[in-house]
C-alpha cells in the first residue's frame, strides 16, 4: 500500500472520528431535560437517582424572579425541586429533596436576585396529614397558619427579610389540641 492511499485512510477515519464525537456532543446537549413545563419537570425528577422508579404528583408550579420551586409528591412523600431560568429561558433543576414517611413536611426556600434574598416557607402535605394549625416563631414574630387537613396541598409563607432567621414551631389538630412543638 503507498504513502497516499494510508494517508488517506488516517484522514478518513480521523474525520469519521471527530464527526462522530460531533454529533454524540450535541445530541446529549439537545436531549437535556428541563423543567420548563409539568410533563418535562415529571421527566426531570424520574430522571434523577432516588426518584427513577417513585410515582410523582406534581401539586403546585411556582416562579419567584428566574427560580421555579415545585411542590410534589414522590410515592406519597413530601417533595420540592427547584430549577434556575438558564440563558436561553429553560429551567434546569438544581436541588432535590423529599421526606420520607411524613404528612407534612416545611422546606425552607431561599430565593436571590440583585435585588433582595427572599426566603420562604413551603408546606407540602399529603391526604394523611392530621396538622390543622402551625404557630410559627420567626425571629420573636409568630405566624399562624392553617391547613386543610387530609388533603394533598402545597402552602407557602412569607418569611422576614432578615439574614440570621430562627424558627420554633407549635402544630396544633382540627380541635385545637397542642400536638407537637420545638
Amino acid at each position: 500500500m503507498d504513502i497516499t492511499k494510508k494517508n488517506k485512510i488516517v484522514y478518513v477515519v480521523i474525520a469519521v472520528i471527530l464527526i462522530a464525537m460531533f454529533v454524540i456532543y450535541f445530541s446529549k446537549s439537545t436531549n437535556k431535560l428541563y423543567g420548563n413545563d409539568k410533563e418535562s419537570i415529571q421527566k426531570v425528577i424520574k430522571s434523577i437517582d432516588g426518584y427513577k422508579d417513585e410515582s410523582v404528583e406534581i401539586l403546585e408550579i411556582k416562579d419567584i424572579n428566574d427560580a421555579r420551586v415545585v411542590g410534589f409528591l414522590s410515592n406519597n412523600n413530601p417533595a420540592c425541586i427547584q430549577f434556575t431560568k438558564n440563558q436561553k429561558g429553560n429551567y434546569e433543576w438544581r436541588n432535590i429533596e423529599k421526606h420520607a414517611g411524613q404528612s407534612f413536611s416545611t422546606f425552607l426556600i431561599h430565593i436571590s436576585d440583585d435585588e433582595s434574598r427572599n426566603s420562604k416557607f413551603m408546606i407540602v402535605t399529603n391526604q394523611e396529614n392530621n396538622i390543622a394549625k402551625m404557630e410559627l416563631e420567626v425571629n420573636k414574630q409568630v405566624i399562624v397558619q392553617e391547613f386543610s387537613v387530609n388533603q394533598k396541598l402545597v402552602t407557602w409563607i412569607d418569611l422576614p427579610k432578615d439574614d440570621t432567621l430562627e424558627f420554633n414551631y407549635k402544630y396544633y389538630d382540627k380541635v385545637g389540641n397542642l400536638l407537637s412543638d420545638n
